[in-house]
């Protein structure tokens, strides 16, 4: 992702254009336990102040969760951060680099503006087509042009093209949905919230040769992952 360029949208409040803002954002994602340089890099370069509305871009580096419209977030930094780094990292900190990765819940976009740049192509579905409408330019000013949108039922995925080496999924669910299970490519890795309001899980379901092998990251809050399209 490249660095917004003269005539691109900017804002003006006071240090929010300055490197050192994300740099100390990044910072504190490292000391919590984000290991890797690539995604910490992206956390510096994404302008998150962008994502969100004015009333509340001076909040935009703190490392917290804030509403966007329509009963959703843009989630805090570190929960980025640590998805991004549980899809793409193994256990001696190389990086994968998928193929495809399938985004459930588009959002604001900033998820997906710090996963583009990391793999070589996102497939991204929001079922809300107002915040859809807002984050596809925003991203494709950003340089983020590796990325296909679809407005639509993100628990049905994107059979048409699958199967995905990564699924990243940015709500919340009671169980995996089937669907999205069916469209994992072998040797992937999908990253979801598990769970209802009252506790969450993130968890990380990686389809080895011998089965899926589940593993639980953190706890989490979410919004929940809703069927249909509005």
């Amino acid at each position: 992702m490249n660095p917004l360029r003269p005539g691109q949208r900017r804002r003006s409040g006071i240090g929010l254009t300055s490197a050192r803002v994300r740099d100390r954002l990044a910072d504190s994602l490292r000391d919590r336990g984000i290991r890797s340089p690539e995604v910490l890099e992206q956390i510096r370069r994404t302008p998150r102040h962008l994502f969100i509305e004015e009333a509340l871009e001076r909040y935009a580096y703190n490392d917290n969760a804030l509403p966007i419209g329509s009963g959703q977030t843009i989630s805090q930094p570190y929960v980025v951060a640590l998805m991004t780094q549980a899809l793409l990292m193994e256990e001696d900190g190389r990086m994968r680099r998928p193929a495809k990765v399938l985004e459930v819940g588009c959002g604001s976009g900033y998820q997906t503006a710090i996963l583009a740049p990391l793999v070589r192509s996102v497939f991204s579905i929001e079922r809300i087509g107002s915040l859809l409408a807002e984050a596809r330019p925003l991203l494709a000013e950003l340089g983020c042009n590796n990325v296909r949108f679809r407005h639509g039922d993100g628990m049905l995925g994107w059979p048409g093209q699958a199967p995905f080496d990564g699924i990243l999924v940015a709500a919340a669910a009671a169980a995996v949905p089937q669907a999205l299970l069916d469209q994992l490519a072998p040797g992937g890795r999908l990253v979801i919230p598990l769970g209802d309001h009252s506790r969450q899980e993130l968890v990380r379901i990686e389809r080895g040769e011998s089965g899926d092998v589940r593993e639980s990251l953190a706890p989490v809050a979410f919004v929940p992952l809703l069927p249909g399209q509005g």
